[in-house]
């Protein structure tokens, strides 16, 4: 767990040094400054969760550093001391942003309530700001939809992996509901109190992907104007969540393997090593272990991440689901949209079973909402379903253009050229990768062995 970190700004030696046994007794980590341009020097270096400051200070005053602070380091709670207490300075202090300003000498029990107070209202916003309350209750197993047989171990995967401290790689196309399971594994772990924080990897540039996780110093870079926290300091006990891992960047993967290593790291433009305790689950709708054959994922980072590998079914492997799944999707716009519609007809549920998701459960979802919208009876029904899934797959709407000659055709061997034609297609865009061949067209890989054999294309025993 990491201290909090309190700044100490004051001219007077004695104070200082009891400022700095009473605060460390209390558990915090403590920095001091004896004049207003050592805190200057101090705040670029170092991000505080707050500062007690003397008004009175050589070398710039407590009301030019409280400033300072506020333009650096935003989030650092600044209080304000001193021993000659008026209204007129009290007022200045606070329009300045200091939490609050205590005057000497003072109580040691009153200066370290309103210090704990401080910290404590820091947190909850910390928290707050993280939704933690709102969606705790969320993410439970039982919100994860499913009771198909696939769905069933699943579940009994999650159960016994939620406890650990394991790193976790969630494997599945898009749209299967990785960040859900990413959740659902936090919120039933021991870090449930302690902040969940996703970042999706692919969808932050190059250049600020860094500063993202690991936070920056204030003149960093031309767009740091204020020391940042990142991602990792902000999850510190908690869970981080690296969506679409494969796309972070092969520099940022030798830095990522460090922090997976020590559990420290330096915030760019930084000197200190912060380290931290952090749970990484990270997701991926791509095959990394092609990458790491590719040379585009290092090999050492995936063995850290992919300790337990949780892989997601498509929609299209539990059709058995997709009632209970349209009843859930019936209710919740039903509500979200005002409408009165509780039911699906036999037709409609028809439709959905028979179509194949490239989009998965997020497609699914899509699609009763649109046609949720449109729908002007108390019941859903197949037309808005049916159109949608159309639009879709236009090449289902048109049999293919077949014509019988007068002598007849030989069925078997056209069926035959035809798989076998399917087969080669699907081996040479998966690069004679047998397994995501099967999986292109929708067969097991005990099948698609056969089938290659049949046809005397089973050569090697690569899968």
């Amino acid at each position: 767990m990491l201290k909090d970190k309190i700044l100490v700004a004051d001219d007077e030696k004695s104070m200082r040094e009891f400022l700095d046994i009473m605060l460390k007794k209390e558990g915090y980590k403590v920095t001091l400054a004896s004049n207003g341009e050592e805190v200057m020097k101090l705040i670029e270096k170092d991000i505080f969760d707050l500062a007690l400051v003397d008004i009175r200070m050589p070398r710039q005053d407590g009301i030019s550093a409280l400033k300072r602070i506020k333009t650096v380091s935003p989030e650092t709670i600044v209080i304000m001391m001193t021993a000659y207490a008026s209204a007129d300075t009290a007022i200045k202090a606070m329009k300045e942003g200091a939490y609050d300003y205590i005057t000497k000498p003072f109580k040691i029990d009153e200066i370290k309530l309103i210090i704990q107070n401080a910290l404590e209202k820091k947190h909850l916003q910390k928290e707050n700001l993280l939704l933690k309350q709102v969606v705790r209750d969320r993410y439970h197993f039982g919100n994860i939809i499913g009771q198909s047989p696939k769905m069933l171990e699943l579940y009994d995967l999650l159960e016994k992996v939620a406890p650990t401290k394991t790193n976790i790689l969630i494997a599945g196309e898009s749209g299967t509901g990785k960040e859900l399971v990413a959740k659902a594994i936090h919120y039933n772990s021991p870090r449930k109190d302690k902040p969940f924080v996703t970042l999706n990897c692919g969808a932050i540039p190059e250049s600020l992907i860094e500063s993202e996780l690991f936070g920056h110093m204030r003149g960093a870079f031309t767009d740091a104007i204020t020391t940042k926290k990142g991602l990792f300091e902000v999850a510190d006990e908690g869970t981080i969540f690296l969506d679409e891992i494969s796309e972070i960047p092969l520099m940022m993967q030798v830095k990522l393997l460090r922090v997976l290593q020590d559990r420290e790291f330096k915030r760019v433009g930084g000197t200190e090593d912060i380290q931290v305790d952090v749970r990484i689950i990270s997701a991926t709708n791509k095959d990394l272990e092609e990458a790491v054959r590719e040379k585009q994922f290092r090999e050492d980072l995936f063995y850290r991440l992919n300790v337990i590998q949780i892989r997601i079914p498509s929609l299209r492997e539990r059709k058995e689901d997709i009632p209970l799944l349209t009843s859930h999707f019936l209710k919740r716009y039903s509500e979200e949209l005002g409408k009165q519609i509780s039911q699906i007809s036999p037709e409609a549920l028809r439709v959905l079973v028979q179509y194949d998701y490239p989009g998965n459960v997020r497609e699914l979802q899509n699609i009763i909402e649109r046609a949720m919208a449109l729908e002007t009876s108390q019941e859903l029904t197949a037309q808005n379903l049916s159109s949608y899934i159309e639009e879709q797959l236009p090449s289902k709407k048109r049999p293919l253009d077949l014509e019988i000659p007068s002598e007849g055709v030989d069925l078997e061997k056209i069926v035959e050229d035809v798989e076998r034609t399917l087969l080669l297609k699907a081996l040479d865009r998966t690069k004679g990768i047998k397994k995501k061949a099967a999986e292109l067209l929708h067969i097991n890989f005990r099948s698609m062995r056969y089938r290659l054999e049949k046809y005397g294309l089973n050569h090697s025993d690569e899968s």
